[in-house]
């Protein structure tokens, strides 16, 4: 502060005494008498003590004193001082923020909805069934127009909002096999993702196909960068220039978030066709690398969007140091509570899971399940340095409420009136189940392409070269096109085909096993189009594969059994398979029904007795793998995550298998009767369907 000084006066110079002492002179040259008036001259002379007087009214000077005033004037500068602490507004909170995630994962070309059975049994309803009360409705769920219709609802619910996908974009559905990747693009691109991050599947067409998706991706006015930062393109490479990112940078309320993308290296690398040269680097060196040069660049929020599956995304986020948010996929996971396994789902952990780095901080993990029936929304806090203060959300799934029930065998109706209010109740009871409409514009798109797919599916694959019998129990009699006595000793020709072409696309397994009810029709002679294929197998299952004892796959049979036998299921459970066979007596209990069990490990050698104690590799379709259809024990291994999903759905299996065996010059034809499944069938009732023996 400035500090005004007064400056004093000096003191009065007083005096007279040169004159008094000239008058004194002039006094002692005359008479004695006269020098009285001289001391009146004194008087004057008094004028010289006067001086000391005179600086004493210099205190009225002081009245300069209020030059205080100006003093005040000093309290101005303080006043910058306080300037100084406006600077400091800036920093001391503006770089907290809250961030919202939307995401999914491994959609893998299911662009359609869905559909599950939900249980209405204790709703009351007041609508019927042609047998009694309704017990069950089929719920449609998920597909991209009502995805983005939720994407776009909770998009305007945040300020601070990212979308992300997590990979698997691709293949596994006839809208690939026909569009290769067009279809999906355009159903992306009505959301709009910030990023998509590389999956496995994204090379099954090797790079040139990869690079013709991407295309697709960035073809109208949404542009998403497309982050892999582990995948090193051959110098040939389709995606050598201008496809792919290790990361990308984007900004939220002005503060920067870093992205990096990460693709699960040898599954891709041994699973997939990606170009002989190019390479995938570790994942855990490589996303480290990248969030240090991040961080390097001052970036202090970092989202890893991994394709690497949700065990190693945890064990990757201990490893490593400054990452805030994992987003994953690969493993199809479904995070979240008993919303989920309510409606007979398998939830795996916690939605969001918090574990924390190297370091000790916060770390966020999320998955979003699979084939579009969900979405993730991951609500996260950092503080003013980044790192992560909270984390929370859950998975959204969106459902129609248009319910359809079995009123009989053959009709199928759709539910009306307060039936409609009292199921959609029931249903969204729970935040994470939301009843919405779909985009209008997507599913105008999405309608396009099923035009398409109707005329595309006409194109012929194969060619079958006889007629091909459906039965589920031996002797049942569920052929159209064929006698009953055709399928009384050995079951259904088309189901143990089915299994053939299911264990032929599936190099790495040894048998394979189908459900008699997931093969639905007769496969009559002549041309094999697309659309039979589809018709055959129609529902949206994938082949899975699991490692079992020779021991669990006799129990998986016998469950098979007894869920028509004694646990009045359907006959659809009939057990049929591939490299694998059996004799069947269905008058014993359960546990002696199953006998003379042979293997031949993809039919490329001789047949020896099936072995309790060694490991074998089943391939089957996802549906009864879960333990549906009664297949209890093959539930043992998939509930633990003890099997490799293959992706692909079935009906695209045996797709491949017949244009294979047109690529080779052959057709589609019954099994020599020595790959039949059931070398041996004996009814409920003691009659064996070979000899004839206990039949009346």
């Amino acid at each position: 502060m400035k500090v005004w000084k007064l400056t004093a006066l000096a003191a009065m110079v007083a005096g007279l005494s040169a004159c008094g002492g000239e008058d004194g002179k002039d006094g002692a040259q005359g008479p004695a008498g006269p020098q009285g008036p001289q001391g009146e001259q004194g008087e004057t002379g008094q004028q010289a003590p006067s001086n000391p007087g005179p600086a004493g009214p210099q205190g009225p000077q002081g009245p300069q004193g209020p030059q205080g005033p100006q003093g005040e004037q000093g309290e101005q500068g303080e006043q910058g001082e306080q300037g100084e602490q406006g600077d400091q507004a800036p920093s001391n909170e503006d770089n907290s923020m809250s961030l919202s995630i939307l995401h999914m994962n491994d959609h893998h070309s299911h662009i359609a909805a869905d559909d599950f059975g939900f249980d209405v049994s204790e709703l009351g309803l007041e609508t019927g069934a042609e047998g009694g009360a309704i017990t069950e409705v089929d719920v449609t769920y998920g597909g991209f127009p009502m995805m983005v219709s939720l994407f776009n609802s909770l998009q305007m619910q945040s300020d601070n909002v990212l979308k992300l996908h997590s990979g698997d974009a691709i293949t596994g559905t006839l809208y690939y096999s026909l569009f290769k990747g067009r279809a999906d693009a355009d159903m992306m691109n009505q959301i709009c993702f910030d990023a998509f991050a590389l999956g496995n599947h994204e090379f099954d067409d090797g790079d040139t196909g990869l690079a013709n998706f991407l295309d697709s991706l960035n073809s109208s006015a949404c542009v998403t960068p497309t982050l892999a930062a582990n995948v090193n393109p051959a110098e040939d490479s389709a995606i050598a220039e201008g496809y792919i990112e290790p990361y990308t940078i984007v900004e939220r309320e002005g503060q920067k978030i870093g992205i990096i993308g990460i693709d699960i290296a040898g599954k891709t690398k041994n699973s997939s066709s990606p170009d002989e040269g190019t390479t995938f680097s570790d994942e855990t060196t490589t996303a480290q690398q990248y969030i240090d040069e991040l961080s390097g660049m001052g970036v202090n929020k970092i989202i890893l969007m991994t394709h690497y599956q949700y065990a190693n995304d945890l064990e990757l986020a201990a490893a490593l140091n400054g990452v805030d948010v994992i987003v994953g996929g690969d493993s199809h996971t479904l995070l979240g509570d008993e919303t989920f396994s309510d409606l007979g789902f398998n939830p795996q952990g916690e939605y969001p899971t918090v574990v924390t780095d190297a370091g000790g901080n916060t770390v966020c993990v999320v998955q979003a399940w699979e084939y579009a029936h969900l979405m993730g929304k991951l609500d996260v806090d950092f503080d003013t340095d980044g790192n992560v203060t909270s984390c929370s959300g859950q998975p959204y799934m969106p459902i129609s409420t248009t319910y359809e029930y079995e009123y009989n065998e053959e009709e199928t109706r759709t539910l009306t009136g307060a039936d409609v209010t009292r199921v959609t109740t029931a249903l969204t009871k729970e935040d994470e189940i939301v009843a919405i409409q779909p985009d209008a514009t997507t599913q105008a798109i999405l309608d396009v392409y099923d035009e398409d797919v109707d005329v595309l599916k006409q194109t012929v694959i194969g060619t079958n070269a006889e007629d091909l019998c459906l039965e589920r129990i031996p002797g049942q009699g569920r052929s159209t096109i064929c006698d009953t006595s055709a399928t009384y000793e050995n079951g259904s020709d088309i189901s143990n085909v089915v299994a053939k072409a299911f264990l032929t696309v599936t190099p790495t397994a040894d048998i394979a096993i189908q459900n008699g009810g997931g093969v639905r029709v007769d496969l009559p002679a002549g041309d094999v189009t697309i659309a039979d294929a589809f018709t055959l197998l129609p529902f949206s299952n994938t082949l899975v594969i699991l490692d079992m004892t020779g021991q669990q796959i006799i129990d998986v049979l016998e469950d098979a059994l007894a869920n028509f036998l004694d646990n009045e299921g359907s006959s659809g459970s009939y057990p049929y398979a591939s490299g694998l066979r059996y004799d069947i007596d269905a008058s014993q209990v359960k546990g002696s029904r199953v006998n003379n069990v042979e293997v031949n490990s993809q039919v490329a050698g001789s047949w020896t007795a099936i072995n309790t104690a060694t490991t074998y590799r089943v391939v089957t379709n996802d549906f009864i793998a879960s333990g549906q259809d009664g297949y209890t024990t093959f539930s043992v291994p998939f509930d633990a995550g003890n099997y490799e999903d293959t992706y692909t759905e079935y009906a695209q299996g045996f797709i491949d298998y017949v244009e294979g065996l047109t690529e080779n010059s052959q057709q589609v034809q019954k099994l020599p009767i020595e790959e039949y499944s059931t070398q041996l069938f004996i009814d409920a009732d003691g009659c064996n369907h070979t000899t004839d023996a206990g039949c009346e």
